[in-house]
C-alpha cells in the first residue's frame, strides 16, 4: 500500500516507517520544515515537508503522495517529562489543527483509510475495573488533561463517523527505546536522582505498552476492522506498584511519599490527578481480532 504518516520521525513514527517499510509498503513521512529528513530517507521512505498547523500545505503533502491510508501520529511532547503539562496546551492544539487539517484532506482526496493516535489512559472505567473499547474518555479531567481529553475525544468522533475506514488507537504508556521509560531515559534519570515521587496512595492505575508492540499492532490496524482498538499491555498497575519496580530495575532509590493535599499545592492538580485518578484498560478486542500480543511489563517483576 502507500502510507503517510504525519508526524514521521517521532517515538512512534520512526519505528513505523521503518516496520512498513520493510512490509513493501511505500512510505511518505510527513515532517516539518526544516527538519532533517535524513532518518526517513535512510529507511527508504519519501519525505514530505509541511506544518500540520497548514491546512493548505497538508493538503498538498497528502495529494502528493496519493496514499491508500493516512496515519496520524502528531504529538507534541518535551524533552523533559517535568514540562509534560506546560506542553500539554500545544500538544492539544495539534489534535484539534492539525489532525482537523488531516482528517479533512484525506476526506477530501478520497484517501481509503485514516488512523489516528489516542490516548489509552484517560479512559472511564468501572470501579476496580478495565476500560474497554466502548469506554469514554474523560471529559471531566482537571485543567490541561480535561482540554486534552474533550479535544481527542472528539477528534475520535470524527474519525469514526467519517466516510473514511477509520481506526483508533488507544496507547498506553510507551516505554523503551526512545521513550522517556527505558533504562537510560529521562524518567530513569529522575529516578536515580531521588526525584520519584508517589503521591497520595498512589492507586491510579496506569496502562503501558512497549514501543515495539506499539508498532505492531498500528502495522495490524491498516487492515483492520474499522473502529476502536486500547493498545496496552496486560499489567495495568496503580503507581504504588509499578514506580517502585521501575525504581529498581533502573538502580534507583525508592520513591518519596507525599500527601495529595501537600502535592496539590507543590505540583497541581494534574499531577494528583495521575498518581491517584487514571484507569487502566484492557486490550481484548486488538487480542481477538488482530492478534496483538503484548510482552510482559519488563520491569513489573523488578
Amino acid at each position: 500500500m502507500k502510507i503517510f504518516i504525519a508526524g514521521a520521525t517521532g517515538a512512534v513514527g520512526l519505528p513505523l516507517v521503518r516496520a512498513l517499510a520493510t512490509l513493501g509498503h511505500q512510505v511518505t513521512g510527513m515532517t516539518r520544515p526544516g527538519q532533517r529528513p535524513d532518518r526517513l530517507r535512510e529507511l527508504g521512505a519519501e519525505v514530505s515537508f509541511a506544518d500540520a498547523f497548514d491546512g493548505e500545505a497538508v493538503h498538498r503533502a497528502i495529494e502528493a503522495a496519493a496514499p491508500d491510508v493516512v496515519i496520524d501520529q502528531l504529538t507534541w511532547l518535551p524533552a523533559n517529562p517535568a514540562d509534560i503539562i506546560n506542553a500539554m496546551p500545544n500538544d492539544t492544539r495539534l489534535h484539534r489543527e492539525g489532525g482537523a487539517n488531516l482528517l479533512a484532506a484525506a476526506e477530501k482526496l478520497g484517501v481509503r483509510r485514516y488512523i489516528m493516535q489516542s490516548r489509552g489512559f484517560y479512559l472511564e472505567a468501572p470501579a476496580g475495573g478495565l476500560a474497554d473499547e466502548t469506554a469514554r474518555l474523560r471529559y471531566d479531567a482537571p485543567g490541561e488533561i480535561g482540554e486534552s481529553t474533550r479535544t481527542i475525544g472528539a477528534y475520535e468522533d470524527r474519525v469514526l463517523s467519517s466516510p473514511l475506514y477509520g481506526v483508533v488507537l488507544r496507547y498506553g504508556f510507551f516505554y523503551g527505546p526512545g521513550t522517556w521509560y527505558r533504562p537510560d531515559g529521562a524518567i530513569a534519570d529522575q529516578a536515580r536522582k531521588g526525584e520519584s515521587t508517589i503521591i497520595g496512595d498512589g492507586n491510579g492505575v496506569w496502562s503501558f505498552v512497549h514501543i515495539d508492540d506499539a508498532v505492531a499492532a498500528t502495522v495490524a490496524s491498516v487492515t483492520a476492522e474499522p473502529g476502536t482498538y486500547n493498545v496496552v499491555d496486560d499489567d495495568p498497575l496503580p503507581v504504588a506498584e509499578w514506580l517502585p519496580a521501575f525504581a529498581r530495575w533502573v538502580d534507583a532509590p525508592e520513591p518519596k511519599r507525599v500527601n495529595a493535599k501537600d502535592a496539590l499545592k507543590t505540583a497541581g492538580e494534574e499531577a494528583v490527578y495521575y498518581h491517584t485518578r487514571l484507569t487502566g484498560a484492557s486490550n481484548g478486542r486488538a487480542k481477538a481480532e488482530r492478534g496483538f500480543a503484548p510482552r510482559p511489563l519488563l520491569w513489573k517483576a523488578a
